[in-house]
């Protein structure tokens, strides 16, 4: 009779031995024993307890410029089924099939392996030693250029595992100017502008009042051009105005005071053109009036000068006869 005991002794892995023993103290049979051992042994070797990357969590993840990110690949293996030397590759896969994966980083033989010395710049392992079942690649001070779909392929015969992580680098919004389209005359149309010059798309742009107030009720804004349009403009609708503009990785905003003054009265303004016309002209006769009084002035001047100097010539040349 095949005792419990004896079963364990043929089999490799604590939890399978049980199995085993339970067929063979059910039906006293080894060939039922042996069938069962071989059946599992095969499933220990495709991959049940084998190497395995148990690193979870989004496929995709986004970043923004100039940020840090880990792409997690741990692993755990069987000292028992994995027995070959440990092998790690990161590469970027290439959007077309039929082109190569591009290789990044590697770890064999105990040593880290940098592939392109461009596509690498600022990558490297988490740890130290990924032999100790972490694989995890670092990538510091990202750029869109690190956007990408990368693969972890870890590897110790027979067993082999993969994971692959979708990185997008994104450019965080600048920060948006806001502006004043139009005058701020009470009763007709106003509109406040808000702009951010770079930014990922697709950006989006929202106003809001300081304080929590509502916007105007005639208020209307475009979250694509960053506009909002007041087509009734009342003295309840002047103060702060927020606009904030936000994409998938950052956000900015800007601020603007509006002031909503009345017209002025169109009779009052047409008196006052009439006014300062009037005065305009006088001041223009009065100017006119001082330059030809400053010219006669000086015309008779020059005409008493020019006779008091014929009358002494005269009188010089009398004396001169009579000497």
């Amino acid at each position: 009779m095949i005792t419990h005991s004896h079963v364990r002794l043929k089999t490799a892995d604590n939890d399978i031995s049980d199995v085993v023993a339970l067929c063979c103290l059910l039906f006293h049979r080894w060939r039922c024993c042996h069938r069962l051992s071989r059946w599992c042994s095969i499933i220990r070797l495709t991959g049940a307890g084998g190497l395995q990357v148990v690193s979870t969590g989004p496929q995709t993840v986004l970043k923004a410029e100039g940020d840090s990110v880990v792409l997690g690949c741990k692993y755990r293996s069987s000292l028992r089924v994995d027995s070959g030397d440990l092998d790690v590759e990161w590469s970027a896969l290439s959007p077309d099939s039929t082109h190569k994966d591009q290789m990044l980083l590697s770890f064999s033989g105990g040593i880290t392996y940098t592939h392109d010395q461009v596509l690498g710049k600022g990558l490297s392992f988490t740890v130290t030693d990924p032999s100790q079942g972490d694989a995890s690649l670092s990538i510091a001070a990202l750029t869109p250029a690190h956007s990408a779909t990368y693969q972890c392929k870890v590897k110790k015969a027979p067993g082999v595992d993969t994971r692959k992580v979708t990185l997008m680098v994104l450019v965080k919004p600048s920060e948006p100017q806001c502006w004043l389209e139009g005058d701020p005359w009470v009763g007709r149309a106003a509109a406040l502008q808000c702009h951010s010059n770079t930014g990922s798309s697709p950006l989006k742009y929202s106003w809001r009042r300081e304080g929590g107030v509502q916007l105007p009720v005639t208020a209307k804004q475009n979250s694509v051009s960053g506009e909002l349009k007041i087509t009734n403009l009342t003295l309840s609708s002047a103060g702060f105005y927020f606009c904030e503009v936000n994409n998938a990785v950052g956000a900015e905003r800007c601020r603007i005071n509006l002031r909503a003054m009345t017209p002025p009265n169109s009779s009052a303004v047409i008196v006052g053109i009439v006014v300062g016309s009037l005065l305009l002209i006088f001041i223009l006769l009065v100017f006119i009036s001082l330059i030809y009084w400053k010219l006669s002035s000086r015309w008779h001047h020059e005409k008493e000068f020019s006779n008091d100097i014929r009358y002494f010539t005269v009188k010089l040349q009398l004396q001169v006869l009579k000497q």
